[in-house]
């Protein structure tokens, strides 16, 4: 039995494909779910149906107008706004690097302060990659300053291979597995497709890295189980990072 408390906040990450959710109570989460985008609709009657009234709503949304409607439409059972965060100059003990700090997506700063966050409990916060390995993947470098001196976004591995069977005839193969020397066109594509993304990673690594301090990724999103093995270490797989981001940004924001 799931134990509740009025102090409950629904945190919510609605992404490119799915959106995720968490149950944060006064000891940590209580419950997490998730959901792919065409679902929304069905939130209130499939993951929420036994959820008590929370005491807020909290969340991100990079899933456009349409999305937003229909989480908040979920939400109105309630009787609750949901509160959306959004990229700011500074927030969380993060400077936002990006040009224009409202163009970066909320996910994505979320994420930064998450991190973050994590560095700033260690005895010594270092430079860090925040990695969001989503339909797309976001590679963002956070120094050990609590700057984010910008990311690259590059296509995940699914969008990858579809674009090749899209564009070539000879590639289009059944689904394969990682291998360090592929000898089916399937492995190979697949392989492939997670070096590229791990080969990115591990470049903005290097460009952050001063001598022998390690820089730790911080890794998340629905893809982050197949590329966690093939990255060097200090790997963190944290499933709800961008929640815990939204966390940060909401109590601040108050």
């Amino acid at each position: 039995m799931i134990e509740r408390h009025a102090r409950d906040v629904l945190v919510l990450d609605v992404g490119n494909s799915r959106l995720k959710w968490g149950l944060r109570g006064p000891r940590g989460w209580v419950a997490q779910g998730a959901i792919e985008n065409a679902e929304i609709a069905s939130l209130a009657l499939r993951e929420w149906q036994g959820l008590d009234r929370p005491a807020r709503v909290i969340g991100v949304n990079v899933a456009g107008e349409a999305a937003r409607v229909r989480v908040e439409g979920q939400v109105s059972r309630w009787r609750l706004a949901v509160e959306w965060q959004h990229p700011s100059a500074s927030a969380g003990g993060v400077v936002n690097g990006y040009r224009d700090p409202r163009q970066l997506g909320a996910d994505r700063w979320a994420a930064l302060v998450a991190a973050r966050r994590r560095e700033l409990a260690r005895s010594e916060a270092h430079s860090a990659v925040v990695v969001g390995a989503g339909t797309a993947v976001t590679v963002d470098a956070l120094d050990a300053g609590g700057r984010f001196r910008g990311g690259v976004i590059v296509a995940g591995s699914q969008l990858m291979l579809d674009g090749l069977a899209e564009r070539t005839a000879a590639l289009r193969a059944t689904p394969g597995h990682y291998d360090d020397f592929p000898t089916t066109t399937a492995d190979a594509l697949t392989s492939g497709a997670i070096l590229a993304i791990c080969g990115a990673i591990e470049r903005m690594r290097e460009r952050l890295r001063v001598g022998d301090t390690p820089v730790t990724c911080y890794l998340a999103g629905g893809g982050a189980r197949e590329i966690e093995a093939q990255l060097a270490a200090p790997v963190e797989r944290i499933d709800h990072l961008v929640l815990e981001g939204v966390l940060v940004l909401a109590s601040q924001s108050r």
